[in-house]
This record gives C-alpha cells, sequence and structure tokens, in this order.
C-alpha cells in the first residue's frame, strides 16, 4: 500500500471508531477519496502537503466533466475535507489546502410524496393470509407509521415495540435514540406477524431482530427495497416507488395534519430544524390555505 492508501485507512477507523460513522457513510467516505487520490496520482504525504486550491478547483471541473451531478460532486469535496482536516489533526500534513475552498449550500431537492389514498393502496396490498405477506404488511405499516428509514426499521428488535404506550424504539444516524409513535393499524399488523408469522422463522441466528427472513436472519435494506417495489408494482404504481417516499409522506401528511414541525423533527431524528423545513416546501396546499385565512389582503 502507498502512504496515501495508509492515511486513508487510519481516517477511515478514526471516523468508524471515534466518530460511530456508519458503514454507509465510511464507504461513500471510502469511494470519494479513492477517486481523489486516483485522479491527483498521489502517493506520499508530500503531494498531499502540496495540494493547492487550484488542484481542487480542476478535480471539481473534472467531476463536472464525467457527468457527477452537483450533489456528488460537493458530498465528494466534504469527504476530501474531512480527510484533510484529520490527517492535520493527527499531523500528518501541516497545510491543508481544503480549508480555503468553501463549500457551497446545495439547492435541497424537494422529496417526493404519496398522496394518503395511494399510501392506502401500499399499506393494503399484502395478504396477510400469506405469512411473508404478513411480514412484508408489518415493513410497510410501520415504515409510513414511524417515517423512520430503512435501516432503522432492519435494526428493530423484538423489545424495541412498546405496545402498552404505542411506540418504538430506534436508533439512526450515529446510534442516536429516539422514541416513535406508533399507531393502532401498524401495530395491529406487527402482532399479527409477531403470533402468526416470526414463531416460524426465528432461530438460534437471529437474536431478538423484529423482522427475519425466509432463513431466520435480521433483514437487511434491500429486502426492504424490494418489499416496497413488489407492492408497488402489483397496484400498478410501477418501480416508482421506494422505502423513503414513505418517510417523507409520513411528514408531509403529519404537516398537513397540523403537527409541529419541531415535533416531526425529533420523530425523524432530524439535527437541523432546517432538514425538516423541506416538508414545509412539499405542503403548498397547507400553505395557500393559510395566506388565504391570515393575510388581510388575501
Amino acid at each position: 500500500m502507498t502512504e496515501c492508501e495508509d492515511y486513508l485507512e487510519f481516517f477511515l477507523d478514526y471516523c468508524a471508531s471515534e466518530c460511530g460513522l456508519s458503514n454507509n457513510t465510511i464507504h461513500a467516505y471510502r469511494t470519494d477519496i479513492i477517486r481523489f487520490l486516483e485522479h491527483m496520482q498521489f502517493k506520499a504525504s508530500s503531494d498531499l502537503e502540496n495540494l493547492s486550491v487550484t488542484d481542487i478547483v480542476n478535480y471539481v471541473d473534472a467531476a463536472r466533466r464525467r457527468g457527477l451531478s452537483p450533489n456528488s460532486v460537493w458530498r465528494s469535496v466534504v469527504s476530501i475535507r474531512m480527510f484533510f482536516r484529520f490527517l492535520k489533526l493527527e499531523g500528518y500534513v501541516e497545510n491543508d489546502a481544503t480549508e480555503l475552498f468553501g463549500t457551497p449550500r446545495l439547492w435541497r431537492k424537494i422529496p417526493e410524496v404519496l398522496s394518503e389514498k395511494q399510501v392506502e393502496e401500499l399499506l393494503n396490498a399484502p395478504d396477510e393470509a400469506k405469512p411473508f405477506e404478513a411480514r412484508d404488511k408489518a415493513i410497510l405499516e410501520v415504515l409510513y407509521a414511524t417515517g423512520a428509514r430503512a435501516s432503522e426499521i432492519c435494526g428493530l428488535n423484538v423489545g424495541s415495540v412498546n405496545e402498552k404506550y404505542g411506540f418504538i424504539r430506534c436508533f439512526g444516524k450515529r446510534r442516536k435514540e429516539r422514541l416513535i409513535p406508533i399507531g393502532r393499524s401498524a401495530l395491529k399488523a406487527l402482532r399479527h406477524y409477531e403470533m402468526k408469522v416470526r414463531p416460524q422463522l426465528a432461530c438460534l441466528q437471529t437474536e431478538d431482530a423484529l423482522f427475519l427472513t425466509k432463513s431466520g436472519r435480521r433483514i437487511d435494506r434491500s429486502l426492504v427495497w424490494r418489499v416496497v417495489k413488489k407492492y408497488s408494482v402489483r397496484i400498478g404504481f410501477g418501480n416508482e416507488i421506494y422505502p423513503h417516499m414513505l418517510r417523507h409522506s409520513f411528514a408531509t401528511h403529519l404537516l398537513s395534519g397540523g403537527a409541529d414541525l419541531r415535533a416531526i423533527q425529533m420523530m425523524l431524528g432530524h439535527s437541523d430544524i432546517s432538514t425538516t423545513e423541506i416538508y414545509s416546501h412539499v405542503d403548498r396546499g397547507r400553505l395557500e390555505a393559510h395566506h388565504a385565512k391570515f393575510h388581510p389582503r388575501a
């Protein structure tokens, strides 16, 4: 391995052990930084030391010419800045040119959402009389009822659900714990799955995972993705629906119903309210209604 590759491994170990970043984030950092190092043909610490702002600008221009989206380009710049910040902190380099290179605030993409009727069709698509479709229905119900991410659904354990008080306990990014209320419909689907299906799948390998595969193992994100796609196609929606769309729909429908933005922020596990505010742009009808009701010259 080259000296730069060694530094990259040190950085990724730091991200995992000290920062507690997810595997997905670490994988993204690895991909971005390797692409940068290969483009720059950096091998040794002296190469890193001599990096200039012009080099970074040229790299960004080259990435754009390759067809990378603006979001992908700027995400890679953030990865590179994190890498160099670590190198300087640990004393591997003295100069960090990335400090002089700003990352502009990107336009946020308006999230795609389903209507309440579309969600209802999707949740009713599985046939609970069939064991694996009963499991799938429970997955879909929990996705929409809580706004949880697919990875958080996969991480749920049997003890994560408190049926008496009506909430689930899940761990989001950086293992941040939160409690999310869960409605009667989702609890009913969960109860049916846990009583009728899960005991048939459970084995010693599962520990206490809530949702299980046919082989009795904890489900992964790819299975959640396939579940959503399967029933999306079944009801004629095609392949356009994905798990995160249910999270977007959860937040938008709560906002439409009058929920407080701060409460939605807590349920989604957003650390910054600005991330949650994107849903106020989605619910245009509610904004227009408020304007018509309260503006003196509406």
